[in-house]
């Protein structure tokens, strides 16, 4: 399976949230340290221009334009539409990663703005458990500080995508608290461990909404959920935060192939027994005389 192989890192994230920047301060350090060789893969269709270099681009492929012309689709159908026709070709996009391998020693992963249309799709999941069936594989969700930071609301809409998209993927998850250069990441890392500061900062907002109610319950479902998220602050504009990051990668990538790997094993056997057993069952049905 994964042995041996080098890191893929999903990054994912709101729109806005500074993911794009993030790759391309990600890589700008990367090259001029020489540490490790970065190898980019673009999956969003729609970006007229990437500020990183990227190896592989599904532009290269697939027209999104010429897709939502063609198909007579709106910006977002025309989106997905353009991820599962690029889908469609993904094993070979896995087998020129795996090429890599010798060249590169982390493969970041930059995903369409509109952060449901990997997550909640055929074509992300497809992705996503593809590539953690041949690589160390991780979620990397960039949060914007800036905005959590300022809202508590805000900041609890993130962790119920942030949690929802963790225990959908079943993969090792790095939280990305982007724009520490302009926002303060105390608060924010406070509520992520203490849900009373949490009520506090809703209290403060001296709002007796039926939304701030329901953040309040849902702090307390989610809590137990994402105080033990693995984090780490970063600003993509200074690069601050970099150094943390990759070392969250190589925690995740232990992670990885101490727990999720045998039970991404586990996983891939049950659906081959239960693709198996039909087809063994019908076997059986022709050795029986159904003659009278």
């Amino acid at each position: 399976m994964a042995g041996g192989k080098k890191p893929v890192v999903l990054v994912v994230g709101m729109a806005g949230s500074g993911k794009t920047t993030f790759m391309q301060r990600l890589q700008a350090d990367l090259t001029v340290s020489g540490e490790r060789v970065p190898y980019l893969v673009n999956l969003d269709p729609a970006v007229l221009d990437t500020p990183y270099e990227s190896n592989l681009d599904i532009r290269d492929t697939v027209d999104y334009k010429q897709v939502m012309a063609q198909y007579g689709l709106g910006p977002n159908g025309a989106i997905l539409t353009a991820l599962n026709l690029f889908t469609t070709k993904w094993d070979q996009v896995l087998d020129l990663i795996d090429t890599r391998q010798e060249e590169m020693d982390i493969c970041l992963v930059d995903t369409p703005g509109q952060i449901e249309i990997f997550t909640w799709s055929a074509s992300g999941t497809i992705i996503a458990e593809t590539c953690a069936s041949m690589f160390p594989t991780c979620i990397a969700y960039i949060l914007d500080l800036e905005r959590c930071a300022q809202s508590p609301i805000a900041f609890m809409s993130n962790m119920l995508y942030a949690c929802s998209i963790m225990y959908k993927m079943r993969l090792p998850f790095i939280l990305v608290m982007n724009k520490s250069d302009i926002a303060d990441a105390g608060p924010v890392t406070e509520w992520l461990g203490d849900y009373f500061a949490f009520q506090t900062a809703l209290t403060d907002m001296q709002s007796e909404s039926y939304l701030s109610s329901m953040m309040q319950s849902m702090g307390l479902v989610l809590e137990e959920f994402y105080q033990n998220i693995r984090h780490v602050v970063v600003s993509s504009y200074t690069g601050d935060g970099m150094d943390d990051f990759l070392t969250k990668v190589d925690e995740a990538v232990e992670e990885y192939e101490k727990e999720f790997l045998p039970d991404l094993e586990r996983r891939i056997q049950l659906k081959s027994n239960a693709a198996a057993t039909p087809v063994e069952d019908q076997l059986s049905n022709l050795s029986i005389d159904k003659s009278d």
